[in-house]
Order: C-alpha cells, then sequence, then structure tokens
C-alpha cells in the first residue's frame, strides 16, 4: 500500500478510497494511471457541474450529504470517490451518476470493456462497471455489478423518481427495498423504485453478478 496508514484513515472517515490503493488495480483499473485518469475526469466534471449551478462547496455539501472537506479532496484529486460518495453527489448535483465519471460525447459512442472505470464500495465487496458510454443517454444508465460472498451493500436512495432494474446473472440477490424482501436467483429480476433506502444481499458462498439499470425520471 503506498498511502501511508494515517492519511488511509482520513479517507476512509470521509468516504473515499486513496488512488493508491492495490484493489484498483485488482479490479481491471489496470494501473495507478487509470485511477488517476478517473480522480482527474471526476474532479472536472464535479468542478463544472457544481459552478454552473451556482453551488459553493458548502452548497453542495448541504444538498448532497457529504462533507465539504471531502467534496475538497475529490476536486482538488487528493482520492479517488467511492461509489457510494458518487452517488449523494450526484443526488446533490441533479445529474445522472454517469455524468461524473465520464466524457459527454453526442452520435456514436462505444466503450470498450478495457476503458470502462470499475468502482467499488470502500469495503471493496461491490464492484460496478459501466456497460453503456458516458454521455449516451440522460435517461438510462446499465451496469455490471459483482458483489462478494456473504457480502451486503446498502444504497443511498437515489433522485426522485428513480427505477432501478436488476437481473441476476449468477448466484443469488437478496434485495431489500425499506421492509421489503426479495430473494431472486440466476435469470431472475426485478424493479423497484431506488429513491427509498435499499441494499443487495448475496447470502451465497460465491461471488454474485447483476446487470443493473438505471432508468432515471424525465
Amino acid at each position: 500500500m503506498a498511502a501511508r496508514k494515517s492519511k488511509r484513515r482520513s479517507n476512509e472517515a470521509v468516504g473515499v478510497e486513496p488512488r493508491t490503493d492495490s484493489r484498483l488495480a485488482e479490479a481491471g483499473l489496470g494501473d495507478d494511471l487509470g485511477a488517476a485518469e478517473l480522480g482527474q475526469r471526476v474532479a472536472e466534471n464535479l468542478r463544472y457541474k457544481r459552478k454552473a449551478r451556482g453551488m459553493s462547496l458548502d452548497d453542495l455539501a448541504r444538498a448532497s450529504g457529504v462533507s465539504r472537506a471531502a467534496l475538497s479532496q475529490v476536486e482538488t484529486v487528493k482520492t479517488n470517490p467511492t461509489v457510494g460518495l458518487l452517488w449523494k453527489i450526484a443526488v446533490g448535483l441533479g445529474v445522472p451518476f454517469a455524468d461524473l465519471i465520464g466524457e459527454v460525447k453526442s452520435g456514436t459512442s462505444v466503450l470498450r470493456r478495457g476503458d470502462a472505470q470499475v468502482l467499488r464500495s470502500l469495503d471493496g465487496k461491490l464492484e460496478s462497471r459501466p456497460l453503456t458510454p458516458a454521455g449516451a443517454s440522460a435517461l438510462v444508465e446499465l451496469y455490471e455489478l459483482r458483489l462478494a460472498a456473504r457480502a451486503t451493500h446498502a444504497a443511498e436512495p437515489h433522485a426522485p423518481g428513480t427505477h432501478e432494474f436488476v437481473v441476476v446473472l449468477s448466484g443469488s440477490l437478496r434485495l431489500h427495498v425499506d421492509e421489503e424482501v426479495h430473494d431472486l436467483m440466476a435469470g431472475d429480476s426485478v424493479s423497484f423504485l431506488a429513491d427509498r433506502a435499499h441494499s443487495y444481499e448475496n447470502a451465497g458462498s460465491s461471488e454474485a453478478r447483476y446487470h443493473n439499470v438505471i432508468l432515471y425520471e424525465r
């Protein structure tokens, strides 16, 4: 681990991962260069969209629930945000999740598997790989999720009116939406309003894979 222990504790306190965390390479980002490119892109997108909306860091902190210190660290590329932190920021800005991690393009866009930047939860047990090019649609996003064996990931409520569709590719999924619990196996699918508290649980003994479609309200 390249980052000092004291810095790692500080980063974990605000919900971000160090750029030099070796798990980034293990997840398919390739190397520190790929992680740095992702961090730079997120920083630029965050700064541009925040200023375009006339929001200060304090304004965005109040809207997103992310501390001003954590937002500042992301904007200055001192850390790479986790998937959970990015969701909070996206909701606070009122933008699709993919707008924070990719370059907006027009016309035909191709996303190569090796170019997709994998994001993960702070504990490293959930990995999310985008399957749609950034900017392809302001209404729909598609991700491949990988959840470690016997792991649970609690997701932040998304913007009002956001729907999710999940297809179980392998393994199993126990989906919690508020007080509801749904057990699904490979080949099963579920749709739900994602502006409520929800979590994904893999009670199995091996990694589970899902396709996750996010549909934003018009």
